[in-house]
C-alpha cells in the first residue's frame, strides 16, 4: 500500500496510528499527550484486520493524564503494549537511524525487541536479566555501606551469570538468524559486504568475583550483556563511525526487512511492515530493489510525497491530505 501526499499532510501520523493500534505504543512519541490532537483531551485508534486468517479488532484509547487502555477482540489487556505479543509490526522511520548512530543501549534494545518477536518463549529474558542485575547492584551498595555481607551477594552473582548466559545465547541465535538475510537485503539496496554480529560473551562467576572491588566502588555490575553491543559493519568499517547517513539508513532498513523475511518464513501470519519516508534518499536502482523486496509477501505500507516515487504498482494507493484520506 502506498500513502502519498504533500509534506505535512499526515502520512506519518497514519503510520503512527497503525503502529499504536497493533503494538500499543508509538515509535516516535514519548508521551500520550504528544499523540492527542491539539485542543483535545483524548484520542482513539481502532483497527480491524486478519491475523493468520483470524479476524481481529484492536482498540487503543489515549487520554492526557490517564493510563493508555487497550482491548483486543473486546478483551481488556493488562497493558497496551501486550498488543505486540499478539500482533507483529515492524517499522522504519528516519528516527530509527539511532539504531546505528546511537549508543550501544539503543542497539541492545532493538535486538531484544527482535528477540521477542523471533523467539517469543525467550521474550522475558532481557527483563529478567535486568531485574537480577538491579538486585545485585543494590546488594553491592548495601555491602559497600556495611549493611550486608559477601554471602548475601553470592546468590545474585550466580543468578546474574545464569541469566546472562541464557540471554547471550538467545541474542546470538537471533543475530545468527538475521545475519544472512541482512547481508542479502543490504547488498540488494547497495550496501555491499554488510555484516551483522554480536559483540560480547557472558561473564562467569569467577570473573565477577575477580572484579568485585571495582564493582563495589561503583555500586554497579561491570560485566555482562547489559554492556554488550551489536556489530554493524560494511566493507570492513563500522557504520556508526564511518558510514554515511545514506549507508546508515540502508542498514536500519535492511534490519527491518531482514526480520520481516524471517518472520514471513517462520509463521503463518507475516508481519505488517511500515516504511516512512524510505524512498526520498534512494536512487532509481535502489527504489527498484526495494519494490522487489516488499512485493515478496508481507503487507507493507510505504509513504511518499508522490505516487511516482515507487517504481511498482501497489495493491492500493491512498492520497493523504490534511484530515482526509482518499
Amino acid at each position: 500500500m502506498l500513502l502519498h501526499g504533500p509534506n505535512g499532510a499526515g502520512k506519518t501520523n497514519l503510520l503512527e496510528a497503525l503502529h499504536v493500534g497493533t503494538q500499543g505504543f508509538s515509535p516516535r512519541a514519548r508521551s500520550d499527550a504528544q499523540m492527542v490532537r491539539f485542543g483535545a483531551t483524548a484520542g482513539r485508534v481502532t483497527l480491524r484486520g486478519t491475523n493468520a486468517d483470524t479476524p481481529f479488532e484492536a482498540d487503543v484509547v489515549l487520554a492526557t493524564g490517564d493510563a493508555r487502555r487497550a482491548r483486543l477482540n473486546g478483551e481488556r489487556l493488562a497493558s497496551a503494549e501486550r498488543l505486540r505479543h499478539e500482533l507483529r509490526t515492524l517499522v522504519f522511520t528516519p528516527d530509527r537511524l539511532a539504531v546505528v548512530k546511537g549508543a550501544p543501549a539503543t542497539r541492545r534494545a532493538y535486538l531484544d525487541r527482535s528477540l521477542g518477536r523471533l523467539s517469543p518463549a525467550r521474550a522475558a529474558l532481557p527483563v529478567e536479566y535486568a531485574a537480577a542485575v538491579g538486585q545485585r547492584n543494590a546488594c553491592l551498595r548495601r555491602l559497600r555501606a556495611g549493611s550486608s555481607s559477601p554471602a548475601a551477594l553470592e546468590p545474585w552473582t550466580e543468578r546474574v551469570v545464569a541469566l546472562a548466559t541464557a540471554l547471550v545465547l538467545a541474542r546470538s541465535a537471533a543475530i545468527a538468524t538475521l545475519a544472512e538475510p541482512f547481508t542479502e537485503v543490504a547488498g540488494a539496496l547497495g550496501l555491499d559486504s554488510a555484516i551483522l554480529g554480536y559483540d560480547g560473551v557472558p561473564p562467569s562467576v569467577s570473573e565477577l568475583n575477580a572484579r568485585l572491588e571495582r564493582d563495589l566502588d561503583r555500586g554497579l555490575t561491570g560485566a555482562g550483556p547489559h554492556l554488550h553491543d551489536v556489530k554493524l559493519e560494511a566493507r570492513g568499517h563500522e557504520l556508526r563511525s564511518f558510514g554515511s547517513q545514506g549507508e546508515q539508513r540502508i542498514a536500519v532498513l535492511a534490519l527491518v526487512l531482514a526480520e520481516a523475511e524471517v518472520l514471513r518464513f517462520r509463521g503463518s501470519s507475516p508481519p505488517l511492515v511500515l516504511l516512512d519516508d524510505v524512498l526520498s534518499e534512494l536512487d532509481g536502482d535502489r527504489r527498484q530493489a526495494l519494490a522487489a523486496i516488499v512485493s515478496r509477501g508481507c503487507q507493507t505500507v510505504i509513504t511518499a510525497t508522490a505516487a511516482a516515487a515507487l517504481p511498482a504498482e501497489p495493491a492500493q494507493t491512498l492520497t493523504v491530505g490534511p484530515g482526509v484520506v482518499r
